[in-house]
């Protein structure tokens, strides 16, 4: 069924939701103009995109989206709710909302469906009627020109949207435990990225300065430096070289550090694919499986497991091993992963490039309830991916985390601590 169902990434959703909400507010007189839906929720995919607009005429505004270069297919056209095809496939449905319901209608069609359903059962034990217009005791609406003022009349404190998904946030609300969401701005530093010595395009003093700019205190090299001959073993001639390169860029960066890491091979038997001086010599380690990803469910487990066991191992990347359509997730025995990364002071990466996001939120959530931290990062090959940040961090507010439970909120000296196991 899921698959039946047209579905882009998140990241191609916004490609696509830009260039048309500019489009559409060009419209005299349109006020508010928002993305609602799995879009606002930030799941990883999205169907289709809700929009809701606020202005004094419907009728300018659904003209202009009918006009849309990109249009490929008119459903229907009303004065409040038009509904579109677009060239890219993705269906968008367009309603104008008055400003007395704004509130309520994005509450609404932000979903999820679940979310919905159980707030309306707790709007009626409290003898009031919820829909898409507000908040009503009889007739009369008595909440629904803000989110806000629609969870205050059920007596809820605001919920985000990430965590809208029926999955225990109304009685975390109603107890005073929703978690306060990590933030992009709480993000210190990205712990994976690849330079021009590998498979990236930046070299190592473009990537401090690009890391800079965004305010980062620190980034990771994490290169997979290989023989020119092609062979799978690491070249540990050009990796002390590089590790050596970064040392001496350190002596003149200001305002930001690189760490020397590496990408690191777990074998099949569990060892590291790198000697124990030269592990021991890095900053980090980022350690993934890159081969053998159909073994049995616990051999794959207790694989990782033992590679764990070196007290040189740090974060375990992409853990499932999962990417795009390409490579299912490996079988793998996650919470047993989870346990045994906690008891021995290592983190599991969420990876943010938008064919893998691994961790999932349900993983992510399942983290924050062993009590293993995360490392978010972009697994930038360019600087364009330096800004898959963002998406890592959607992900982690969808699982429920707060910025102590991702290990890189923390300032550099912190994070050299608990890189220490």
């Amino acid at each position: 069924f899921q698959a039946a169902e047209h579905r882009v990434r998140w990241l191609e959703a916004e490609e696509i939701a830009k260039p048309l909400l500019s489009w559409l507010s060009a419209v005299d007189g349109v006020g508010k103009l928002i993305i609602a839906g799995s879009y606002r929720r930030h799941r990883p995919t999205v169907g289709d995109l809700d929009i809701l607009a606020t202005c004094r005429k419907g009728g300018p505004v659904m003209d202009r989206l009918v006009k849309y270069p990109q249009v490929a297919e008119m459903i229907s056209q009303g004065d409040t709710r038009s509904s579109v095809i677009l060239r890219s496939g993705i269906q968008v449905d367009l309603r104008v909302v008055l400003r007395a319901s704004y509130g309520a209608a994005l509450q609404y069609f932000t979903g999820s469906k679940a979310h919905n359903i159980a707030l309306r059962r707790r709007a009626v034990v409290r003898g009031l009627k919820l829909n898409e217009y507000g908040v009503f005791d009889r007739d009369e609406q008595v909440a629904g020109r803000t989110e806000k003022e629609i969870y205050a009349r059920l007596e809820l404190p605001f919920i985000e949207p990430e965590l809208r998904e029926d999955r225990g946030e109304i009685d975390a609300a109603e107890s005073g435990e929703l978690p306060r969401l990590v933030k992009p701005g709480d993000i210190r530093g990205d712990l994976h990225c690849l330079t021009d010595a590998s498979e990236g395009r930046l070299s190592l003093k473009a990537l401090a300065r690009t890391a800079s700019k965004r305010g980062y205190e620190y980034v990771a090299v994490t290169d997979r430096l290989r023989p020119k001959s092609g062979t799978r073993k690491p070249d540990l001639k050009r990796l002390r070289r590089q590790m050596a390169a970064i040392d001496r860029l350190n002596e003149r960066l200001k305002g930001i550090v690189l760490l020397k890491g590496c990408e690191v091979d777990i074998l099949l038997d569990g060892a590291l694919d790198l000697p124990g001086d030269v592990l021991a010599d890095m900053d980090l380690t980022v350690c993934a499986v890159h081969s053998h990803f159909d073994l049995p469910r616990d051999r794959q487990t207790e694989r990782l497991l033992r590679a764990m066991d070196d007290p040189r191992f740090n974060i375990l990347a992409h853990p499932t091993g999962r990417f795009g359509d390409e490579r299912p997730a490996m079988d793998l025995d996650i919470e047993r992963i989870m346990q045994g990364a906690k008891e021995r002071g290592c983190f599991l990466e969420l990876n943010a490039q938008p064919s893998r996001l691994d961790l999932s939120d349900v993983h992510c959530r399942l983290a924050r309830d062993v009590g293993v931290k995360v490392a978010i990062s972009s697994g930038a090959r360019d600087e364009a991916h330096l800004d898959y940040m963002r998406l890592g961090v959607f992900q982690t507010r969808r699982g429920w985390l707060q910025k102590g439970d991702v290990v890189n909120t923390r300032g550099l000296a912190q994070l050299r601590r608990l890189l220490r196991r």
